[in-house]
């Protein structure tokens, strides 16, 4: 069978901090199957999606970073649904994360109603010139803008906002993957869906960036607007944040 993610980046990945708690890996599971119907690509079962993780990290002490890749196989016309999957994962040494960062404003545009974005697929090139764009001017990563001028997502984190005591978070319709972290902490705090537009970001008090490696981290400054006015209240939600991922 002809390779259909090598063609077509027709393929699934779920990156994850091992070993997470159970039900924060059932949530990389779900993704990765729910995305994989809407997609047409066959899938493994959870059982055997755990049984290939540990079996690549057994024996292994400390935090790694895991990376699981859902192939897709089948025919090479481009219109063909795939007809089977196969299964890779990735692991290594987890590095240090930041507890802080520094993030700017993408020049690329994502539509709102892009169907791929909302999905981890191996189709990550616009990801990766967002994210280097970042690294070249120093910083960690960027967020990304839709054509509304809302904002959507970083390219390897979702956004969180603080106002007073009130967590936001960019409304799916915006354009964006609704990562696990993200919907774990829904699941333990209220966190209101909002559109943002980027003109809005000065009236928070504070931001953090959310994903399976950093978990979360506050953001210190987006292009020239600096969160430390309210270090001690950006901290204390860290914490709290952190201490339930």
């Amino acid at each position: 069978m002809t390779n259909r993610t090598l063609l077509f980046g027709e393929g699934l990945f779920e990156t994850i901090r091992w070993k997470p708690p159970e039900e924060k890996l059932k949530l990389h599971y779900k993704r990765l199957s729910t995305s994989a119907e809407v997609l047409g690509i066959p899938y493994p079962t959870y059982e055997e999606f755990l049984k290939d993780i540990e079996t690549q990290t057994t024996g292994i002490e400390g935090e790694r970073y895991v990376k699981y890749l859902l192939v897709s196989e089948g025919s090479d016309a481009l219109s063909d649904k795939p007809q089977a999957y196969k299964s890779f994962v990735l692991t290594k040494v987890l590095p240090p994360q930041p507890n802080s960062v520094k993030i700017g404003i993408s020049l690329y545009r994502r539509h709102s109603s892009d169907p791929i974005c909302r999905h981890k697929t191996t189709s990550y090139l616009f990801n990766l010139l967002v994210k280097r764009q970042a690294k070249e001017k120093g910083l960690w990563d960027a967020i990304i803008l839709n054509e509304k001028e809302e904002v959507c997502e970083a390219s390897t984190a979702n956004l969180l906002f603080l106002k007073g005591s009130k967590l936001y978070t960019p409304a799916k319709e915006c354009g964006l993957l609704w990562g696990t972290s993200l919907e774990y902490l829904t699941r333990r705090f209220y966190i209101v869906e909002e559109k943002i537009k980027v003109s809005e970001l000065e009236k928070f008090d504070a931001v953090y960036v959310l994903n399976s490696l950093v978990l979360c981290a506050s953001v210190k400054q987006v292009e020239d607007i600096s969160f430390y006015e309210e270090e001690e209240l950006r901290q204390e939600f860290l914490r709290s944040l952190k201490e339930d991922l």
